[in-house]
């Protein structure tokens, strides 16, 4: 078995309704965390973890990701002709961090069918999955988060996540996992459940977005019939999962920014802002004499 992860995969067909009517026409994932789009950070952290297929799965109206991704002639030869050999010099490396493979979601049915849509393209390999709206920023000495997750996979040869705790009272916004501990900060998971009552939640231990599998999740997830809302429930297919061949559960050292979500997006904002070079300084300042009128 090849274990290891040289693909990824990047659910981005969503409408991002809840950024209307920014989202109108610009996707969502191309909107600015201080000086990038949030869909840079999700690749920077692929090409960090050694993975060199990323495959977006994306909608109708999404050209814009693939665009960026691409060569700009124009913007590229005002540069040059600028002398902004620094500037240019950046820009291009963008498009070479990694092979940018895009496949279309005909019908929104869901995070789970819209990991299945990618499975001409994984075929029998282990992958990752890394979704668009959450921020994973992890310090320049450390592995990314999903880098992790791959070391942990190629150990072991199962299908891994991230998890992380949080209040019985946001349980509701996650899927989330009834598991037992297998070591410091691992567990093993038996039942993963979409988004339950505080009440009826297996444990506080949630799913933010960042997971390895192999192969036999598609299998799973072309099988599964859809569940909450009408809709193929990734859940489900790592249920399946761990119950044939076993899932892994890890936390990651990487901030986590739920860059999907208003206030979350205005986090990553200000606080990646604080540590750019160029805006730390006059950033702070604002800050301060904001909270000193307020």
């Amino acid at each position: 078995m090849n274990n290891k992860v040289k693909k990824a995969v990047i659910p981005a067909a969503g409408l991002g309704t809840r950024f209307l009517p920014a989202t109108k026409t610009i996707p969502k994932e191309m909107l600015p965390i201080v000086d990038k789009p949030s869909i840079l950070y999700i690749v920077e952290e692929c090409a960090r973890a050694g993975i060199e297929d990323v495959i977006l799965v994306a909608g109708r109206n999404k050209t814009a990701i693939e665009d960026f991704f691409d060569t700009s002639h124009e913007v590229e030869s005002v540069l040059e002709a600028q002398g902004k050999i620094d500037l240019l010099e950046h820009i291009c490396s963008i498009k070479n961090l990694v092979n940018i493979i895009s496949i279309r979601q005909k019908f929104a049915h869901g995070l789970g069918h819209a990991i299945a849509t990618a499975a001409p393209i994984t075929g029998s390999e282990p992958f990752a999955v890394l979704l668009g709206d959450e921020i994973m920023i992890s310090k320049d000495n450390q592995p990314s988060a999903i880098e992790e997750l791959c070391r942990a996979f190629e150990d072991t040869h199962i299908s891994t996540v991230a998890t992380m705790e949080v209040p019985k009272e946001d349980v509701s916004k996650y899927g989330v996992i009834d598991c037992e501990s297998i070591g410091v900060n691992k567990w093993s998971i038996k039942n993963v459940v979409e988004k339950p009552s505080p009440e009826s939640a297996p444990s506080q231990f949630v799913l933010p977005g960042r997971y390895v599998f192999t192969a036999s999740i598609m299998q799973e997830l072309k099988t599964t019939r859809p569940g909450k809302n009408g809709e193929v429930q990734l859940t489900d297919g790592m249920t399946a999962v761990a119950k044939k061949e076993g899932l892994h559960a890890m936390t990651v050292q990487a901030t986590r920014y739920d860059a999907g979500d208003k206030l979350g997006f205005l986090q990553a904002n200000i606080e990646l802002a604080l540590k750019h070079p160029e805006l730390k300084q006059p950033l702070t300042g604002y800050l301060k004499k904001l909270c000193e009128t307020f």
